[in-house]
Order: C-alpha cells, then structure tokens, then sequence
C-alpha cells in the first residue's frame, strides 16, 4: 500500500493507523483472537526474544489494537501509543510506570475525582507523596515542586471547573525540576490541542469520550514521545493487564474517523449554549473557555486549536435544590455521567463523579455543591437551548418535587 505524509489534521482522523492486510480492507479487521499461531518453534522463540516483530498473545499486541494505538499516536503527534481498557487504566499506567515509593507528585487540584482518589489512596499505600495544587496559578506549581518530585500531573481544560493550565509554562517547571509533564487531554482531544507540542512528555485520553464519541466504549490510552517510555510502559501494562480488546480498538478506531467534524460541532453547539446560559437570569455563573468572561480566556485562545470543546459548568440560583430541579425537568438532555459523546448529557459532579473527592477535597478545588456539567452533544443548538431553558422554568415552581440529595 502506497504511503504519503498526511498534513491536514482532518485527513488524518481518517487516515491514521490504516496499513496493509490481506484481501485488502479498507478498514482494519477485527482480530477477534487471544493469541496467534507460530510458523515453527524457531519463529515463536524468535518472537519472545524480541528478535522478530510479529504478534504473540492479545495481552502483548494485536494487529487492530495496534491500529488504534498507531492512529492516536499520529494524531498526538508521539512516538507510540498505548492502548487500555478504561481511563482508570491509563491513569494507572502512568502511575506505576512513571513512579516508585518515596516520589512526589504534583497534581491539578481540579481534576477527575477517581485520578485525585488513586494518587491519596492506592499510590500513597505504596509510599507516593502527592501535592494537590491549583496548576493554573503556575506560581503555586513553582513553589510545590520538590527535590523529589517526578510526576507533574495536569488536566486542562480541569473537570470539571474547566480552569486553564498554561502547558508551555508548566512544561518549563517541570524539567526544570527533572520532572515529567503529563497531561490529560481528555475534554478537548488532538482536534484541539496537542500537549506534546507544548512540552509535555506524556499524554493520556479516557478514549470512553470524545475520541469515540459514541458512548459506546469504555476505554483510555497513553500516548508518549520516545522509545524508552514506550518500552517501559509497554512493560508495565502488559504485566498489570489494563489492556483493551480488540473489539472495543475497532469501535473507537472507527469513531475517529468523524473526530474533526464531531468536534466542530460540539465547539459550535457549545458556544451558543453557553452565551444562553450566561444571560438566563437564573443562572448565576458560567464556566467556558470560549466566553470572553472566562478568567484564561485569552490562554485558551493561544493554547486551543479551532475551538473549545463541547463541556460547559454552571450554577443555577438556588443552589443544590434548583439544580437536582433542573436536571430532573430535562427532556432531550439526558441525565447521565459521562461526557463527549454525540448526545447531550447533564449531570451534577458533587453527588456524582466527584463524589469520592468528599466535600473538603472538591471545595478546595472550587466544585460548588450546585455546579452542573454539561455535555454538549451535535443535535442542534437551538433544540438543546429550548430544553435547558424549559427546564430551569421548572426551578421556580414551588410545587416541583424536589428528591432527596444523593
């Protein structure tokens, strides 16, 4: 198969990790199969040693498996990528690939509950030391830094405050403590922004997003930048077994395909609903980084490429209760976790996916008890606008059943 070097990003969502197979598919087969067989004794003995390249066992490597990782890579713009079988997972991969007892970290203070939860609970059992900080405030990050400190660990945009972290700032902190830089590039994708070329080292997805778009799949992959990293975190995930299947590579594979133009519409969809948002007289704030009103608005400017995703927090007047209000009153948005798939989804992060933070953790990250995360999907705009406003009558009705707080 004739090969060219793909420029234009788009291009790319379509093209990226397709190679030659027999009978010529246009797309990667599905190699439904937990291992693969050997041509002779010498062949298998050849590939365990690592003197041959070619496939072992699905846990190792698996041709359409390799697709996915090979495409995300490409698109990130790293040397390899590595495939896993939920967000957790590639979290959880950084982790123990990147860190030994007696390390420190430095995390973003706004991050994904479960990523704050494994840093002070199951990382810290085996002697890691995290520091939670505001990594907006590159100050604070300054001043966190320690001789120790291996892991600076970023989520930008944050979830689910959507604070700004300026990465180019951050990269320079953290080599200049012979730190690594890794970011969470979940909440906006390689369509519009691609940490490695900022400086960062490591980039991770929870893939269950937008990069599959679909809510279909639940999945995460690592993305690094050198051989060396590639090789020992390979290692570790084959070792610890977080890998995904070859089923779910095929369906996130071919979700990115749309990547580009679900994002465009996502960022477009986004915009509007939030300009709607911040005017409605019973909403008391807005965070979204395409509002000039947001507080980095200009460091997403320079650091976002074509726009700004499609997840917009808000709090709504009357706090918890006009909340739980609105969300039960929704009729097209649909009630549920989650985030960048192709549905309109609204939930409340203080009862829901931050939860496990406990109150004093999410206060100090600014996750009010009423903030509301909304999943902008591409249905049109005015039908998503038309169901919020709908629903947010529904918080001034005194004969509204309110439930009772989760």
């Amino acid at each position: 198969m004739k090969k060219h070097n793909i420029e234009n990003f788009e291009t790319k969502c379509v093209h990226s990790g397709i190679g030659s197979y027999q009978f010529g598919p246009v797309t990667p087969p599905i190699y439904q199969t937990s291992t693969f067989r050997f041509d002779s004794a010498q062949h298998g003995a050849s590939l365990f040693a690592g003197k041959e390249k070619g496939y072992i066992y699905t846990r190792m490597t698996n041709p359409t498996v390799e697709a996915l990782e090979d495409c995300v890579a490409e698109l990130e713009g790293g040397y390899k990528a590595l495939g896993c079988a939920s967000g957790m997972a590639a979290v959880h991969t950084v982790f123990a690939s990147m860190l030994k007892a007696g390390d420190h970290v430095v995390c973003s203070s706004i991050v994904y509950g479960p990523t704050s939860t494994l840093l002070s609970t199951i990382m810290s059992n085996f002697g890691v030391e995290t520091t939670f900080v505001d990594t907006a405030d590159l100050v604070k990050v300054k001043e966190s830094m320690r001789p120790n400190t291996k892991m600076l660990y970023v989520e930008t945009p944050a979830n689910p405050t959507l604070s700004i972290t300026d990465l180019e700032g951050a990269a320079k902190i953290a080599h200049a403590n012979n730190a690594r830089l890794v970011v969470d590039n979940t909440f906006l994708s390689p369509a519009l922004q691609r940490p490695i070329e900022l400086g960062a080292d490591v980039v991770l997805h929870s893939m269950t997003k937008f990069l599959n778009g679909h809510a279909d799949v639940v999945a995460g992959i690592v993305v690094v930048k050198d051989e060396e990293t590639y090789k020992i975190f390979r290692k570790v995930l084959n070792q610890t077994g977080g890998v995904i299947d070859p089923f779910n590579s095929f369906l996130v594979h071919r979700g990115i395909k749309t990547l580009s133009l679900r994002m465009q519409k996502h960022c477009e969809n986004a915009q509007l609903v939030a300009e709607f948002l911040e005017k409605h007289p019973l909403v008391k704030w807005v965070s979204y980084p395409g509002l000039k009103s947001h507080p980095q608005y200009e460091l997403a400017k320079k650091q976002h490429k074509g726009g700004h995703g499609g997840v917009i927090s808000f709090e709504v007047e009357g706090g918890y209760e006009a909340g739980e209000i609105m969300m039960n009153s929704v009729k097209l948005c649909q009630l549920a976790v989650s985030l960048g798939g192709i549905e309109t989804l609204i939930q409340h992060p203080a009862s829901m996916t931050h939860a496990s933070m406990g109150k004093e953790g999410r206060k100090n990250a600014g996750i009010t008890e009423g903030l509301v995360r909304l999943s902008v999907g591409i249905e049109n705009a005015a039908d998503i606008i038309e169901c919020l406003e709908n629903a947010l009558e529904q918080t001034t009705k005194t004969d509204t059943t309110v439930f009772e707080q989760v």
